[in-house]
Parts: structure tokens; C-alpha cells; sequence
């Protein structure tokens, strides 16, 4: 991901501000957030790259609770539940194939799994959603 202030790549996509410009995550709109090339004043597409630039609020506060998240992993996340709601459907299905495919029998793993990304969710260690949308609190 992109600074659409500056055009610098994020060191992390955790990242909430550009370390080269101090820009705040998702203000600007002089790069394309997903290349990082230039864009023309008022464009809707990159040209370079063909990407919407006004899809995805790349670091703006999302409908997504940070409260609820942490909740889902700690009490259902055996099943991927907090992963699903977050749209990081690769761990979540992960998740719930170790509970089920084990017939249970893999389920503390996949407890114990998602408790700890639960507590990251509640204390902000985990900040974003897949689409790198920051969690509302």
C-alpha cells in the first residue's frame, strides 16, 4: 500500500501514518494508493495501474468493531468467526477446518489461536481489516 499523499510505500500495512510525509493513512489523493504512481487531480481510475481510487478507504475508520472482533475471536474463534467478520477469509477458513476436519479434536489449537488474536484485536495490536480499513472503536 501507498501514501496517496506522497506516493511512499507503507512500511507495514498496520501503518497509520507515512513515515516520509506524516501524512495520515488514507489522506491525499495525489498517488494512487496500490502503486504509487501519480494521479491527475479529480481522476476516478489509475491509469497506471486501473485500480478505483475511491474504493476502499484505505485507512479511514470502517463499520467494523475492534470491540466485537476481539469478542468473536475470544469466545467463537475456534471457527474463524472474527477472521470472516475482519474479511480475512484465508485464516478463517483455516481455522474452522482444523476444528472440523479433526472432529473437534483440533479445536483447542485453533482456540488458543484465535484468544491470542482476539487479545491483539482488543489491545490494537491488530488495527486493521483485510481491506486495511482501521477498526472503529
Amino acid at each position: 500500500m501507498f501514501c496517496k499523499n506522497c506516493g511512499q510505500q507503507y512500511v507495514t500495512d498496520e501503518a497509520v501514518i507515512c513515515v516520509k510525509c506524516g501524512a495520515q493513512k488514507g489522506v491525499g489523493g495525489n498517488y494512487c494508493p496500490n502503486c504509487g504512481q501519480p494521479t491527475p487531480p479529480g481522476s476516478q481510475v489509475c491509469l497506471h495501474c486501473g485500480v478505483a481510487l475511491n474504493a476502499g478507504n484505505y485507512g479511514m475508520k470502517g463499520g467494523k468493531s475492534k470491540v466485537a472482533a476481539g469478542l468473536l475471536g475470544i469466545f467463537l474463534g475456534c471457527l474463524g468467526v472474527h477472521n470472516f467478520y475482519l474479511g480475512y477469509t484465508g485464516k478463517a477458513v483455516a481455522q474452522l477446518l482444523i476444528t472440523l476436519l479433526t472432529c473437534g479434536i483440533g479445536s483447542p489449537i485453533s482456540a488458543i489461536w484465535a484468544f491470542i488474536e482476539g487479545i491483539m484485536i482488543l489491545s490494537g495490536s491488530i488495527s486493521t481489516d483485510a481491506d486495511g480499513r482501521l477498526l472503529s472503536d
